[in-house]
């Protein structure tokens, strides 16, 4: 009898189920893989961003599965297995796997070392047509103004005790960009990549519940019913682009160039967005280069970038005061661009003849093209027939290069 309970005392030792009942806070951290889940799956919430992250939340937390991503403290070192201290940045890669597990070979190698961000970036940029934009340029104006949010959030975040670089990783996810959050976040703030990430991604998922809440609060029936293309006949533009093709093919490299140039730390990530849309728009000769970037090589990037940011994502990591202060932040940079977009539109009709529909400007933050299409679900809802589709993306893809170019600032200064 003896040797058969203590046969059941080792099964129960094996399971995970000690650990988790002498740590409750594992279960709160199932919820949140569970609740992160349920929007991916049955509310189609960004699936191929928010599926992974949460199974990376839901494996990371399960004790004795050694999945879940251990971080450095500020001067880089590492507890090992013996007791001993070692900085991370010291060991070799196969080390780090033999320590600390596969998740953090993964993280190390792709996450941390800043890989994955620029090539997810070279991935929207080879999926991006940035024809709506060119077409109708002067709305770009409103991309730039929905960085507001970012700069707004950095500042209050300094006042409430935040370091400068703590701050700037919080502020930028106000640019509603995951890969933007995640490489701004490396170079200033590291130990707070996981919270950040899972606030950049969440709010991103998010988009059709935030931004109409926005909207509705700011704007009027009749401000949401301006109808663009009736605009556009009692003011048609003076000017027409002849040759789109040679321009399309221009930008890439113009933006490449004077990005390069005044932001220099912008260049990772503008820069490969812009080249990866340079082989989209050459054409035929690039096509092979053009699929890779656009299908096979952004769909590895994704899942792993996904997996290993909600790794990162364990219950000593996440549940404490920082991390519910990066979520209200987060939240409150989001709302910002949001609304400083929408307000810089009210601005431009006071003065201007031809109107614009204010969600135009609510596009101005990044997450494209979710936004755009959320905007014309809502103008379709006043008039059926007013599709500002083509216009929100005008704003909406200036939003990606700004918030790049603000996270390039951010480094400069911050970094």
């Amino acid at each position: 009898m003896d040797g058969f309970v203590e046969i059941l005392r080792k099964l129960y030792e094996m399971t995970a189920l000690s650990s988790i009942i002498a740590d409750p806070t594992f279960l709160v951290m199932y919820l949140i893989a569970f609740g992160l889940l349920y929007l991916g799956i049955v509310k189609k919430y960004e699936p191929l961003l928010l599926v992974p992250i949460a199974f990376g939340v839901l494996i990371a937390n399960f004790p004795g599965g050694d999945m879940g991503v251990i971080q450095a403290d500020s001067l880089g070192y590492v507890t090992l297995a013996d007791g001993t201290k070692e900085i991370i940045w010291d060991m070799p890669l196969h080390k780090i796997a033999h320590e600390f597990g596969i998740m953090n070979y993964l993280y190390y190698a792709l996450i941390k070392s800043g890989l994955l961000p620029p090539v997810i970036f070279m991935g929207v940029g080879a999926m991006t047509d940035f024809g709506p934009m060119l077409r109708n340029l002067k709305l770009a104006i409103f991309g730039a103004a929905a960085q507001f949010g970012i700069f707004a959030v950095f500042i209050v975040a300094l006042l409430l005790g935040f370091t400068p670089q703590e701050a700037g990783s919080l502020g930028i996810i106000g640019g509603a960009d995951g890969p933007t959050a995640i490489f701004t976040t490396i170079k200033l703030a590291p130990h707070l990549l996981g919270p950040i990430a899972i606030a950049a991604y969440s709010y991103m998922a998010l988009v059709p519940v935030i931004i109409p809440l926005v909207v509705k609060l700011l704007c009027t029936k009749k401000e949401l019913s301006i109808n663009m293309k009736e605009q556009d006949k009692l003011y048609p533009e003076k000017n027409e682009i002849k040759n789109m093709r040679a321009v399309k093919i221009i930008f890439p490299i113009a933006v490449t160039t004077i990005v390069a140039i005044f932001v220099p730390t912008a260049v990772p990530l503008v820069g490969m967005l812009m080249f990866g849309n340079l082989i989209r728009e050459i054409g035929p000769d690039t096509s092979r280069l053009f699929n890779t970037a656009s299908n096979g090589l952004m769909n590895a990037a994704t899942i792993f970038l996904g997996l290993c940011v909600g790794a990162t994502m364990t219950s000593e990591a996440f549940l404490n005061l920082t991390t519910i202060g990066i979520v209200i932040g987060g939240f409150l940079a989001f709302a910002l661009s949001i609304a400083s977009g929408i307000c810089m539109v009210k601005v431009w009709n006071i003065f201007a003849k031809k109107k614009i529909n204010p969600l135009v400007g609510a596009t101005g933050l990044s997450a494209v093209p979710m936004a755009s299409r959320v905007c014309n679900g809502i103008s379709t809802k006043y008039d059926p027939k007013n599709h500002v589709l083509n216009y929100c993306m005008a704003s909406n893809i200036s939003g990606v290069i700004g918030s790049a170019v603000a996270a390039g600032i951010l480094i400069s200064f911050l970094g």
